[in-house]
Order: C-alpha cells, then sequence, then structure tokens
C-alpha cells in the first residue's frame, strides 16, 4: 500500500522528491517495483484461496495502467471532503489527516484488485483500512466520484451497496442489509442485499439504512434514524421536532 500511495501521490508521500529532470525515471523504477510486489502478493492470494493464478503479472500489469484513473477518483473525493468541511484548510490537509481519505484510498485500490479477480487482497486492504480509521467498506461496493465522509468513525458499507457521484455521508452512517436469504442448505445467498443511494444524497450521523432500497438523488436522511423503505428523489427523512416541556420546580424533560 505504501508504494502504491508513493506513485500515486508522491508530491505527498515521497519523503524527498526528485528533481523534475529525474521524476519519469523514478516513478518508471517505482512502477516496476509495485509491479514485481504486487504479482507476489496476487499470487500468494490466490494460493491461499486454493484458486491459483497463472496470469497474476498480467493482473498487475492491467491494474498499473488504471493508476491514473484512480488518482482521477480519488482527487474527487478529495475535493468534495474539501467542499464538505470549513474546517479544512486546504486540500493537503485532507490528503495528509482525514481518516475518510484513507479509507477511500484502501476502498477505490481493492475495489479495482477485486475487479480484476483478485481473491482475498482486496479484504485485506480494506480491513487494513477499517482498523485504522474505523471506516468499514466493503471492496465490492460500487462507489461513484466526489464521495464525502466526515469524521468516519463507524461507517459501515456493505458488498453490494451501489453509491452515485457527490454522495455525502458522516460519522456513524450504516448500510447494511436487513436479512439474508438461505440457500437450500441454510447457507446465505450473495445476492444484492445493500442499499442503493443516487447522487447528490446526504446521510447524517448514525443513520442506519438496510435492506436492497433506493434513496433517490438529492434526499436528505436526517441523523439517528432507521430506514428500511425507499425514499424518492428530493425526499426528507427527518426525525420529529422534540418538544421541551419544563415541570414547575425541575429540570425540563
Amino acid at each position: 500500500m505504501c508504494l502504491i500511495r508513493e506513485v500515486m501521490f508522491p508530491d505527498f508521500f515521497v519523503d524527498a522528491a526528485p528533481a523534475p529532470h529525474m521524476l519519469r525515471h523514478f516513478t518508471a523504477v517505482r512502477l516496476d517495483s509495485m509491479h514485481t510486489e504486487l504479482t507476489a502478493q496476487i499470487r500468494r492470494a490466490c494460493r491461499l484461496a486454493k484458486n491459483p493464478a497463472d496470469d497474476a503479472a498480467a493482473i498487475a500489469e492491467d491494474f498499473v495502467d488504471a493508476l491514473p484513473e484512480l488518482r482521477r477518483l480519488l482527487l474527487t473525493d478529495v475535493d468534495a471532503m474539501f467542499a464538505n468541511d470549513p474546517a479544512a484548510v486546504d486540500r493537503s490537509e485532507v490528503i495528509f489527516c482525514y481518516p475518510a481519505f484513507t479509507g477511500m484510498l484502501h476502498y477505490r485500490i481493492a475495489h479495482a484488485l477485486l475487479e480484476r479477480g483478485v481473491p482475498l487482497l482486496p479484504r485485506i486492504i480494506t480491513e487494513m483500512a477499517h482498523s485504522k480509521t474505523g471506516i468499514d467498506i466493503h471492496p465490492g461496493a460500487k462507489i461513484g466520484p466526489y464521495f464525502s465522509i466526515d469524521h468516519g468513525t463507524g461507517v459501515v458499507i456493505g458488498e453490494t451497496c451501489v453509491i452515485g457521484h457527490h454522495v455525502s455521508i458522516y460519522q456513524g452512517v450504516t448500510l447494511g442489509a436487513k436479512n439474508f436469504v438461505l440457500d437450500p442448505s441454510g447457507k446465505p445467498m450473495n445476492i444484492p442485499r445493500h442499499p442503493v443511494i443516487e447522487d447528490y444524497v446526504t446521510i447524517y450521523s448514525n443513520a442506519t439504512i438496510l435492506g436492497r432500497v433506493t434513496i433517490g438523488s438529492h434526499a436528505v436522511i436526517g441523523g439517528n434514524l432507521w430506514v428500511t423503505h425507499d425514499v424518492p428523489a428530493h425526499g426528507r427523512v427527518l426525525q420529529r421536532t422534540p418538544v421541551e416541556q419544563r415541570i414547575e420546580g425541575g429540570d425540563a424533560k
């Protein structure tokens, strides 16, 4: 992960940045090292999964070719996090300091590997971020560009989630499964079971959305809510306004 991060963001994660005339050579050496290491990791993961891969080097090469697009997607996430947080001084702060950037860096790399048929390794990569940041994103989830997580701790995004672009969520949000469909042997079936979140949706802290429901574009889901039904485009699901009462001689209840 460190080598991939250095290749994608050398201005931020390389201790001694090369001189401009050496940048091409520096990048080529890093890419070669990454390709070699990734090939070995893919072979090891396939062996452990009892699914030997003769084309591990080709998979690694295809992943390396995808790095510019992964960087582009991650920079859209940085833009979204920066735009949604007035406390952010600049985008460098987001990249260096925000757990959401770390979570999305790991997720987008893991998702790209999963798309290329690599077993086990994608889960290892996202669980590394989970243990470090408290953000649990399954590599199978599909997340569009300009995705923003604020604070991040306790966020859970399930395997079959589909998330559009310009979606913002806050800490403690769960996009999970409501129940499982069992096969004849009693084993849970891996079928779509997590929410579909369309474009420009905002989900506030500690909201829980369960099942294969659709949250329509531009909808708002308030904090501390339990949602198990579809929400239409531009819909708002909010808690009722609390009513404060004062009892004579006592505190407000």
